[in-house]
């Protein structure tokens, strides 16, 4: 049920803001001024977005998309085609902005999961981007042998649009593990999230460890995703400050370009 050929005011918005606050987001962690009121307050403005408009919903769009290559299809999908495209430029210059908090998917499942209850955590850090990366073989197999687009079953459209479904019932399953489990979807199921991490390993900007730390390991319990150690790659950082909250010493975790072993910017 995309819109047909013709240009997507909508979707245009969608990417127009999501493009905006991760340049804008950027700014406000690199000045230290992205404090827990912003992020919770972008997070809210994000899933109105998509409640409201149903933008910007990339992983949703990306399965149609998949699903319709042998075909003719929408200025809507080529539009996100384009915003796939910078959004991974983006990452790859400033970290997971998109995923932390642009993705009304992902906001959803970052807020559900600030409720206070005991938390799940996996032992192998390694076993969602294992299952991730099969998951995103079988969207693009499914896709374009057999035209199937397999996000189309996770209910996303249904759950933003308000339609009861067996769809919506599926991603309400998956909001309520997301209470006890970090981003069952973005880290489990997303195809973008796959492509993402690739670009977000050697992104230019990311939450980088000082030579003040005192190795007190407040941050790496504090981490939903295991990635605050002093060798992560972050390819996993969602960027949800969890590690900066926690940590007792100033200054020893900073949002920065590569930096020296002193901890400045080259």
């Amino acid at each position: 049920n995309m819109p047909g050929p013709g240009p997507s005011t909508i979707q245009m918005v969608g990417i127009a803001y999501g493009i905006l606050f991760v340049i804008a987001g950027a700014l406000l962690w690199r000045s230290g001024r992205f404090s827990r009121t912003v992020r919770y307050a972008l997070l809210l403005v994000t899933i109105l977005l998509g409640f409201a408009i149903f933008s910007p919903m990339l992983p949703y769009m990306f399965g149609e998309l998949v699903a319709r290559a042998d075909s003719r299809v929408g200025a809507t999908l080529l539009g996100a085609t384009l915003g796939m495209v910078l959004f991974f430029l983006l990452t790859f210059l400033f970290g997971r902005h998109f995923c932390g908090y642009l993705c009304p998917v992902g906001a959803v499942q970052e807020v559900a999961y600030v409720v206070p209850v005991p938390k799940v955590r996996l032992p192998w850090k390694i076993l969602p981007v294992i299952v991730r990366a099969v998951v995103f073989l079988l969207i693009i197999g499914a896709g374009l042998v057999y035209s199937i687009s397999i996000l189309s079953y996770v209910g996303i459209r249904q759950f933003f649009t308000l339609t009861l479904s067996a769809g919506f019932l599926v991603f309400s399953c998956l909001l309520i593990i997301s209470v006890f489990f970090y981003r069952p979807f973005c880290r489990f199921i997303c195809p973008l999230g796959a492509i993402f991490h690739v670009f977000a390993i050697p992104s230019r900007w990311k939450i980088r460890r000082t030579d003040a730390c005192i190795e007190c390991g407040k941050c790496e319990n504090a981490c939903p995703t295991s990635e605050a150690g002093r060798e992560d790659t972050k390819g996993e950082c969602y960027l949800c400050g969890r590690c900066m909250d926690t940590c007792p010493v100033k200054g020893t975790l900073i949002y920065a370009g590569k930096t020296s072993k002193e901890g400045t910017e080259k």
